[in-house]
C-alpha cells in the first residue's frame, strides 16, 4: 500500500462489527493512538506540578525525587517524594548521576551496549539517537518522539502520542527508514519502549546495530536532550499548547524550522538540512 499514513487513517471505521481498531490499524500499518491526538487528562495540581518538573528538569537533569520535592516544597507547593517519584515515571524523566553508580544493572533489562563513545560521525546516517520527552498542555499532556541524525542535527522523523506504545515508536523508526534510509546504528536509553521484543526485533530486521545509553549517563544521549531543550523553550513554553491538534501542528511549524532555517552553533551555524543533505 503505498498510500500516505493520512490517507491510510480515512479507511479505519470507528463502528466497524467485525474488525476492533486495534485490528484494522495493524492492517493498514499506523499507530491507534494518532487517530485522536487526545491529550491525557489530570487534575489541575498535577498539570502545574509537572510543567514546574518538566523546566526544573530541563534546568538541572541531576535532580532527583529528594532533591525534586525539596525545591516544590520552596516554591509553595506540597508534593512528597512518592509523589514526584510517580509524576516523574509518567514524564520519563531520567536523572543524570554526577559520580558514577554502584547499582548493578539487570542483565535481562539492560541488553545492549553504548557503541557511540569515541565513535568518529563523519557522515549522515552513520548514527541516529532516538528518544520520547513529556509535553505539558493547557487540559492534559501528551509525548513527542524523535529522532536525530547525529551528523548533522537533523531530525529525521517525529511523532506525537497520548501514550508511549512500543508500536508508536517503531511506527517512528519505520517512517524515518521509509524516508531516508537506515542508519548504521540507532541509539536509545533503556526504557520499556526500547526493551520490547517489538522495537528490538525490528532493528535485527533491518541490520541496524543496537546501542543504548548507561543509565544517569549525562551525555550518551546528549544531542536529542538538546533538542527537548530548544523545542520546548522556543516554541511549546512560550505557545502554550491547547490540544492534540495544536501540539501536532506546532511541532511540525517548529521541527520544520529547527531542520530547515535555523543555525546550529555545534555545526558552524548552518542549518541541519544543508549538512544532512550534502553528506546523506
Amino acid at each position: 500500500m503505498n498510500k500516505t499514513v493520512k490517507q491510510r487513517r480515512q479507511f479505519v471505521e470507528k463502528d466497524h462489527d467485525k474488525l476492533a481498531m486495534t485490528r484494522q490499524c495493524r492492517l493498514l500499518n499506523i499507530y491507534r493512538s494518532g487517530l485522536y491526538y487526545r491529550p491525557v487528562k489530570a487534575s489541575e495540581e498535577e498539570l502545574t506540578l509537572m510543567l514546574l518538573m518538566d523546566k526544573l528538569h530541563l534546568m538541572d537533569p541531576t535532580m532527583g525525587t529528594r532533591r525534586m520535592s525539596r525545591q516544590l516544597k520552596r516554591m509553595g507547593y506540597q508534593a512528597g517524594r512518592e509523589k514526584v517519584r510517580r509524576l516523574m515515571r509518567i514524564m520519563r524523566i531520567k536523572t543524570v548521576y554526577c559520580r558514577p553508580r554502584t547499582t548493578v544493572i539487570d542483565p535481562a533489562r539492560y541488553k545492549y551496549p553504548y557503541l557511540l563513545r569515541n565513535l568518529d560521525i563523519t557522515e549522515a546516517n552513520k548514527a541516529w539517537a532516538v528518544d520520547i520527552t513529556y509535553i505539558p498542555m493547557k487540559k492534559g499532556f501528551m509525548y513527542l518522539c524523535a529522532i536525530i541524525d547525529l551528523y548533522s542535527r537533523y531530525i529525521v522523523s517525529w511523532s506525537v502520542s497520548n501514550s508511549m506504545e512500543a508500536e508508536w515508536v517503531v511506527g517512528v523508526v519505520k517512517d524515518a527508514i521509509k524516508r531516508h534510509g537506515k542508519p548504521e546504528i540507532l541509539n536509545s536509553d533503556q526504557g520499556s519502549q526500547f526493551t520490547s521484543d517489538e522495537y528490538i526485533g525490528h532493528l535485527k530486521d533491518e541490520g541496524i546495530k543496537i546501542s543504548m545509553d548507561g543509565k544517569g549517563r549525562a551525555t550518551d544521549n546528549a544531542h536529542i536532550e538538546r533538542f527537548w531543550r530548544t523545542i520546548k523553550y522556543d516554541k511549546l513554553y512560550m505557545e502554550p499548547v491547547n490540544d492534540g491538534l495544536d501540539l501536532y501542528e506546532k511541532c511540525k511549524y517548529f521541527i520544520n524550522y529547527y531542520n530547515k532555517v535555523r543555525g546550529h552553533s555545534s555545526i558552524d551555524y548552518c542549518p541541519p538540512i544543508e549538512l544532512y543533505k550534502n553528506a546523506a
